[in-house]
């Protein structure tokens, strides 16, 4: 009760702000889906944690071969997953098509509010899901090692042929 009584007073008469409106506070235009952001992060933690939790710390240690493999691989399943065109039906209930952005890639724009707008901003921004996508490669090399090796292995490789394709369309232009 002296807390109350003492936050009280450095406050002034008005109560606590409501847990929601330190959200509010931060975009009062609310331009940014904040708490859907809240709502995923939340998720993407308690997974983690989960994993953490029920895990033994021994099988946790990945190797700094595996640590590059599941980095390619990210990358690649990341940008897969957020640009390729022949995915557009998975995120369509999520954004909206803007244009094509090249070498089979589409740009995208989320749509709606709040957790889909959240989930939308998700689906269409690599960066944004590389934790998702790396966590979840780590997490099944713990659990499946030589599974998650392979498939890491494909996308991996499939990154090193774009870099091909885009080196090569390179030194096309270059040779005009």
């Amino acid at each position: 009760m002296r807390y109350y009584r003492t936050m009280t007073m450095e406050l002034g008469t008005r109560a606590a702000p409501a847990p929601g409106a330190l959200l509010e506070d931060y975009d009062p235009a609310h331009q940014l889906p904040v708490a859907g952001y809240a709502a995923l992060i939340s998720v993407w933690g308690a997974l983690m944690g989960a994993v953490l939790v029920t895990s033994k710390p021994a099988s946790l240690h990945l190797r700094t071969g595996d640590t590059l493999l599941v980095g390619v691989a990210t990358f690649q399943l990341t940008r897969i997953m957020a640009k390729d065109r022949v995915l557009a039906p998975v995120r369509a209930p999520f954004t909206s098509y803007q244009k094509p952005a090249g070498a089979g890639e589409v740009e995208e724009k989320a749509r709606g509010t709040g957790l889909r707008k959240a989930i939308g901003e998700l689906l269409t921004c690599p960066y944004c899901l590389a934790p998702w996508v790396a966590s979840a490669l780590a997490f099944f090399l713990v659990k499946a090692p030589q599974k998650t090796r392979w498939l890491a292995s494909v996308f991996a490789a499939v990154a090193l042929a774009d870099v091909c394709q885009q080196g090569y369309s390179a030194l096309k232009q270059l040779s005009k």
